[in-house]
């Protein structure tokens, strides 16, 4: 039977997914762009009056959503929020919206 490391489970795993040099190459990357999106995401497109956006996104419940989906990006008008954000946030309502619509059957039961 093997000694019980002292070190818990989830714990050693990410050590050892940074002892190899591929995989410790990739989290790194990952994480940096994950970092530099999130520092893009609070850069507003100038021109634009922040107050009356506000104002916009405090009126319609369905900007809110949109602005929740996003990550706070709508709400500011980044410049990451015109990028790939209205694609992500059109199939997250899509999927969303999407239900069952197909009947079960093609003949009505009587």
């Amino acid at each position: 039977m093997r000694a019980r490391s002292s070190k818990p489970r989830l714990f050693q795993a990410m050590l050892d997914a940074f002892s190899l040099p591929d995989l410790r190459r990739r989290i790194l990357i990952t994480v940096g762009i994950l970092v530099i999106f999130r520092f893009i995401a609070h850069v507003p497109i100038p021109g634009v009056d922040q107050t009356a956006l506000q104002a916009l996104f405090e009126r319609n419940a369905l900007l809110g959503m949109l602005d929740m989906f996003s990550g706070g990006a709508m709400r500011r008008l980044s410049i990451a929020a015109m990028g790939v954000y209205p694609y992500i946030t059109s199939s997250i309502i899509m999927m969303l919206g999407a239900g069952d619509t197909t009947p079960s059957s093609p003949f009505p039961r009587g």
